[in-house]
């Protein structure tokens, strides 16, 4: 079940803790093992799903989710220094400005706010929560690399995302994270993100799959 309080746009879960929360169903730890999530479908928000075989099913039978281990989450991105970035472009205009991860409406999210740095990247500083789980890594895996895509003004939501979380940072930690994009095609966008800890020790990374909405 995703809790509503992980929402992403207001009527489903937030891509990243939702993928993350599939993951763990299924044996991803903070062990550096890797594995992919392919959504569906939205993530229904207060239901009751089914994990099985690497299956996320609804009440009603609806495949929601695909779970595969061993999976390629990407070389990561090279640490960068929060301060050396723009603000972030979500301050005066979301497309979904309560979400868990990056909305500045959230009354207890992550609040995570990547800004453009000068060489394409972004770079975002993060005060990791008294409750940091896996799940939580993949949901700050997440929204960074969608604001990376939607530099190019359209609206993406996730549609695919590959992580390996290698350890957990501590409560009340600073973290970086930070995103660049990959490659872009038709509607769809290639990222790569990483997090980083305080002291700059790699924590986790992920490969993720956008895809623009057809507005």
């Amino acid at each position: 079940m995703i809790p509503a309080r992980f929402h992403g746009p207001p009527a489903s879960g937030n891509g990243g803790w939702s993928a993350g929360a599939f993951a763990v169903a299924c044996g991803a730890g903070a062990d550096g093992r890797a594995f992919q999530v392919t959504l569906r479908v939205p993530p229904p928000l207060d239901t009751p799903l089914i994990v099985a075989a690497g299956r996320v099913l609804d009440p009603a039978g609806t495949l929601v989710a695909e779970v595969e281990p061993d999976a390629d989450a990407g070389p990561g991105v090279p640490i960068a220094d929060p301060a050396d970035a723009q603000p972030y472009p979500g301050l005066a205009e979301h497309p979904f400005p309560t979400c868990y991860v990056c909305g500045p409406g959230h009354p207890d999210g992550l609040r995570i706010f990547p800004g453009p740095l000068p060489d394409g990247r972004l770079a975002a500083a993060w005060t990791v929560p008294a409750d940091v789980s896996v799940e939580t890594v993949w949901a700050a895996l997440d929204c960074p690399g969608g604001w990376s895509a939607l530099q190019s003004r359209r609206v993406f939501l996730l549609g695919r995302i590959a992580a390996a979380v290698d350890a957990l940072p501590a409560p009340g930690e600073r973290c970086v994270v930070v995103a660049a994009p990959v490659a872009a095609e038709g509607r769809k966008a290639l990222v790569d993100t990483a997090v980083y800890g305080a002291n700059g020790t790699p924590l986790a990374r992920a490969r993720a799959t956008w895809v623009a909405l057809n507005r």
